[in-house]
């Protein structure tokens, strides 16, 4: 479980740029940093609930950062740098069927620096992790904007495998309720083509969901993945 303190409702108004918000917290419009530089469009519309941090450090540019918005009936984290810690412990905990004896975060391979390395006995593996916050009629999708970093990611997984390693993609459903989890074709064909051909050369992929609530992510459980 991730926890943040210092948590503070308010209402979205606006976005500038890919970093800043305008949101309206104690009846008062604060500047917000935006942890996460998808498009997000169909979560951060004017008049959304939202959750931001406080912090209190001066060195700051701003003082606040927004985390989680308000979807109709489901909460939903923002916060694209939090997946990975997840997965850190999610990994070590046996997550991915085994208990590795190391894992390491930031491993580089071939041109890629992939999100987790590990060992198990003889076996030795790469994670990429992917954060996941689109929804649609219940289903999560990747990626919400075009990724080419992506889809090169994918494909030196499939390199790896190919020497020897294991590989994964792990997709952390920033939400819960979810159908199941789909690569988002509509915006990205060649991700969505590029998952499913190292799916089938060995890169095993895997999905799940998130309990949320305004000051806590918790990885729940498994979700199907039809690609």
């Amino acid at each position: 479980m991730i926890k943040y303190p210092n948590m503070v409702p308010g209402t979205f108004r606006a976005r500038h740029g890919r970093f800043i918000a305008h949101v309206e917290i104690e009846g008062k419009t604060e500047i917000c940093h935006v942890k996460n530089t998808g498009r997000c469009k169909e979560l951060l519309v004017p008049g959304a609930a939202v959750y931001c941090q406080h912090h209190d450090d001066p060195s700051r540019k701003t003082a606040w950062s927004l985390i989680a918005v308000q979807k109709g009936d489901r909460l939903i984290n923002m916060d694209s740098q939090i997946p990975n810690k997840l997965a850190y412990h999610y990994v070590n905990q046996g997550g991915l069927g085994f208990i590795p004896t190391l894992v390491k975060a930031e491993k580089t391979y071939g041109t890629s620096r992939f999100d987790l390395y590990y060992e198990a006995g003889e076996r030795k593996g790469f994670v990429e992790v992917k954060g996941v916050t689109l929804e649609q009629d219940g289903v999560a999708r990747f990626p919400d904007a075009p990724t080419q970093r992506g889809r090169k990611h994918l494909l030196e997984l499939e390199k790896a495998v190919a020497e020897g390693y294991e590989a994964w993609v792990l997709f952390v459903i920033q939400m819960s309720d979810i159908k199941h989890f789909e690569p988002n074709r509509a915006t990205d064909p060649a991700f969505s083509d590029a998952l499913l051909q190292v799916s089938q050369n060995g890169v095993k992929v895997k999905a799940v969901t998130c309990a949320v609530t305004p000051d806590s992510l918790t990885i729940k459980d498994p979700i199907s993945v039809n690609l």
